[in-house]
Formats: structure tokens, C-alpha cells, sequence
């Protein structure tokens, strides 16, 4: 991962979409859990979704407690789901966690450092409108899915509406009013920090231009909200974060998510 040269001003922002994503996960929950180092983020209405019930990682756990503490904390579930956002605690407790049976898979932080795009062209739509296009993208990921765990990943969007004051749904349309690509944007005022989440196109509209419109549009409507720092989610090891490279974005940081079935 390459960083900015400037590792003093990168350091600062990767504290702050931290402290981010550690408050916005405590306001999208139904309830937390807290333990020395972290916090279970609990849903029950979406019990099939990782990323309504995981284990997050906000300090410095004990490495070799963790599993035990990650067990005693979903054991009502039939996953587990760890989130750690800071790369020194991953590494510290991915010994531990890859001994309890856990995968490891690193996501980047990655914050816009471009110019604010000129032109935008997607709008701001509400659950019922995406419902359709992200039960079939769904259906498109996770082929095997049941048509519950389809609805639950649908359906959890809802939630995301807690976890920051001001939180849009966009959409690029086609010419005859189709959904056809769609993302999440998260802001918060208070801090000046704006994340870009979920960022899908819908299959028969692949290569059109749509992921860029909304996109552009996220980055557009973060800015006029007072969003200093803008950021989004991308694999390490995934072909979008060189399309989100070429658009201006800058890998400031790792999230280290573990999971076992």
C-alpha cells in the first residue's frame, strides 16, 4: 500500500475516519456491547447480516482473549465477525484469530484527494426505489444466497439512516427511469467527515458510465455538506480500488476484517 509522502497530515486523517466509522457503527446499531478494546455492534431485526452484528475493534484488545471475547459476544449467532480498523492491532491479534479458525481479508481506507468533480447526474432516491436492483445484485454476489439472507441485506440499508446525520441514497438512472448504479453517502457536519459506501451498478448496465455519475455526484453533495474528508471502502486485493485510484483516491489505511462461519 502506498501512502501520501506527508505521514504526519495522513495520520491525522486516518484518526478521524476511525473515530468515524467507530461512531457511526454505535449509532446504526440496535444495541452494543462494549469490552476492553472494542465494542459488539448487535441488530437482531437483521440477524443474517455480518454488518449489522460484528465485533469492532476501536483499541487494544488483549490479542489472545479476543476469540474467546468475539465467542461470548455473537454466541447467539451463527457467524463471527471481527472488524479491526487500526493495521497494527490486525496484525497483532490475526495470530490469535487465525488459530480460532478465522479468515483474514484487508480493506482499504481510502480518502479523496482530487479536485471536487465539476458535473454530477445522479439523485437522491429512497429505499423502496432500490430495493428491486439491490436484491438482484445480491442475488448476482452471492448466487447461493436463501431469498432470507437476500431480503436481510436488502433490508438493512434502513438502519444505516441512524448512523450518521445526514445520510442520502443515490442513483444513476437510464433513459427510461431505471435504477441502474446506486451508493450510500454518509456525512457528519460535526466533524467534516462524508463516507461513500456500497457502490454497485446493476449487471445489464456494467461499463455505461452510471458508477462514475453517482460517484461524482457523492463527492459533489459531501462538499456542499462541509465534508473536509471524503472516503470510501476497497479491497486490497479487488480490481474497483485502481478505479477509485484513477478518480482521485489515496489509500490512507487498512481495516482488518476476520471472519468465521
Amino acid at each position: 500500500m502506498t501512502l501520501p509522502a506527508d505521514a504526519s497530515a495522513t495520520d491525522a486523517e486516518l484518526l478521524r475516519i476511525r473515530g468515524f466509522l467507530s461512531a457511526f457503527t454505535r449509532r446504526q446499531a440496535e444495541r452494543t456491547v462494549d469490552f476492553p478494546g472494542g465494542f459488539a455492534a448487535l441488530d437482531d431485526a437483521y440477524a443474517l447480516s455480518h454488518g449489522n452484528n460484528h465485533v469492532l475493534v476501536d483499541g487494544t484488545p488483549d490479542p489472545a482473549a479476543l476469540p474467546g471475547v468475539v465467542d461470548e459476544l455473537l454466541a447467539h449467532l451463527p457467524h463471527r465477525t471481527v472488524y479491526v480498523p487500526d493495521a497494527a492491532v490486525g496484525r497483532a491479534c490475526a495470530g490469535p484469530l487465525r488459530e480460532a479458525g478465522y479468515t483474514r481479508a484487508v480493506v482499504l481506507l481510502m480518502r479523496h484527494t482530487g479536485p471536487v468533480p465539476e458535473r454530477g447526474g445522479a439523485r437522491e432516491v429512497h429505499l423502496p426505489a432500490l430495493r428491486g436492483p439491490v436484491a438482484e445484485s445480491w442475488r448476482r454476489f452471492l448466487p447461493d444466497a436463501t431469498d432470507e439472507v437476500v431480503e436481510a441485506l436488502v433490508e438493512r440499508r434502513a438502519a444505516r439512516l441512524r448512523g450518521a446525520a445526514d445520510v442520502r441514497f443515490l442513483a444513476s438512472h437510464d433513459e427510461f427511469g431505471e435504477v441502474a448504479s446506486w451508493a450510500d453517502l454518509y456525512v457528519d457536519p460535526a466533524t467534516g467527515v462524508a463516507q461513500i459506501e456500497d457502490l454497485v451498478t446493476a449487471g445489464p448496465y456494467l461499463g455505461q458510465g452510471h458508477a462514475g455519475v453517482v460517484l461524482d455526484t457523492a463527492l459533489r453533495l459531501a462538499a456542499a455538506a462541509g465534508a473536509t474528508t471524503t472516503f470510501l471502502t476497497a479491497l486490497a486485493d479487488d480490481w474497483p480500488r485502481h478505479w477509485y485510484a484513477r478518480r482521485g483516491f489515496v489509500a490512507v489505511g487498512e481495516v482488518h476484517c476476520f471472519e468465521r462461519a
